[in-house]
C-alpha cells in the first residue's frame, strides 16, 4: 500500500463518473477514501470495487462537506489528495505521483495539479481555462478547507507551494451533456453565490485567502474577487463574458466553446446579480 499519500473523493450518485476515476488511479496503490452524501444509484458499489472506503454525511455546500471528509477520515498518509468525482488523473500525473516521495519536497507543503475542463466532449481551452491551477494535494495536518465560501471550494494550505504545470487531471461532468442538468445545477448554484454576496455586503463574511495579484493561484483569484464585487451589478456579467470571448480568446473555442463561456460566464453570473437584488430587496420589505 502506498505509504506516501491517500485520496479523498466527494460523490453523490457518481455511478458514471466513479469507475473512470478509481480506475485512472488504481495503479497508485493509494489508500481511497469517499465521502458520499446518500447515493442511490451504483455508487457505493463502484467505489468498493476498487476497494474504497466510504464515509457517508448529509451535504449542505462543497467546502463544509470537504471540512467534514478532511476531519474524518482515517487518514495515516502525511500528504493527501482531494479529487472531485467528474476528474481523471491522467498518465503524466499518475507518473509523477508513482514516484512522488515525501523527502524530496521539504519545505513543501501543497502542489497545484493544472486542470483541463471538458463542455459537452470539447476540450475548453481558452477563455481563462487553461492552464488552470488547483491546489489539490497537501500535507493532511497542514491543509483545511475554506469554509468562509459557499459554493466557490478550495482549500487553504500555509507555507510554500508548487504548482506541477505538466501534473494534470482532465475534468469532464458527462451528466452536464444534458443542458437542463447543467441549468438545474448551476440556478442552485447562483442561490448559493448570491446568498454569500450579500452576506460580503453586509460584512458577515471575509477572505480567508489573502488577495494579492503576483502571488499564488488562489491568490490571485482572491484578488479577481474583489474587484468582482466592486463593479456595477448587471454590467459585470457583460464585461466578464465580453473578457472570455474577445480578450481570452474564447472564441477559438468553437460554437460549443461560445455555448459554454455564455452559460458560464454570462447566463450564472446575471442570475447570480438578479438573486442578489431580489434577497436585497426582500431583507428591506422585512424591515
Amino acid at each position: 500500500m502506498n505509504t506516501q499519500f491517500s485520496f479523498i473523493i466527494l460523490t453523490y450518485n457518481e455511478e458514471v463518473h466513479l469507475g473512470r476515476l478509481l480506475q485512472s488511479i488504481s495503479d497508485l496503490n493509494a489508500p481511497v477514501f469517499i465521502l458520499d452524501s446518500g447515493s442511490t444509484d451504483k455508487t457505493v458499489e463502484i467505489g468498493e470495487r476498487y476497494g474504497a472506503v466510504f464515509l457517508s454525511h448529509p451535504f449542505e455546500n462543497h467546502p463544509k462537506q470537504w471540512d467534514y471528509a478532511l476531519k474524518n477520515a482515517p487518514i495515516k498518509t502525511p500528504w493527501i489528495i482531494c479529487l472531485d468525482a467528474d476528474q481523471v488523473v491522467t498518465p503524466e500525473l499518475k507518473n509523477r505521483l508513482l514516484n512522488f516521495k515525501d523527502e524530496e519536497h521539504p519545505g513543501i507543503n501543497g502542489i497545484y495539479f493544472n486542470r483541463k475542463n471538458f463542455f459537452k466532449g470539447r476540450w475548453i481551452k481558452h477563455g481563462g481555462y487553461y492552464p488552470f491551477y488547483l491546489l489539490k494535494m497537501f500535507r493532511y495536518d497542514i491543509g483545511y478547507s475554506d469554509t468562509n465560501e459557499n459554493m466557490d471550494h478550495r482549500f487553504i494550505v500555509p507555507g510554500e507551494l508548487e504548482i506541477w504545470k505538466d501534473g494534470i487531471i482532465l475534468e469532464e461532468n458527462l451528466k452536464e451533456n444534458n443542458i437542463s442538468f447543467w441549468i438545474d445545477k448551476h440556478n442552485r448554484y447562483s442561490d448559493l453565490v448570491a446568498q454569500e454576496e450579500v452576506e460580503r455586503l453586509m460584512q458577515m463574511r471575509t477572505q480567508t485567502i489573502q488577495p494579492r495579484f503576483w502571488g499564488s493561484p488562489d491568490e490571485r483569484t482572491a484578488w479577481r474577487k474583489q474587484l468582482w464585487w466592486k463593479l456595477p451589478r448587471y454590467v459585470r456579467p457583460m464585461i466578464y463574458f465580453t473578457q472570455r470571448i474577445i480578450f481570452q480568446l474564447g472564441i477559438l473555442d468553437g460554437r460549443t466553446g461560445v455555448i459554454f463561456h455564455f452559460l458560464q460566464g454570462f447566463w450564472f453570473r446575471l442570475i447570480v446579480d438578479i438573486k442578489i437584488d431580489e434577497i436585497l430587496k426582500q431583507q428591506k420589505d422585512e424591515h
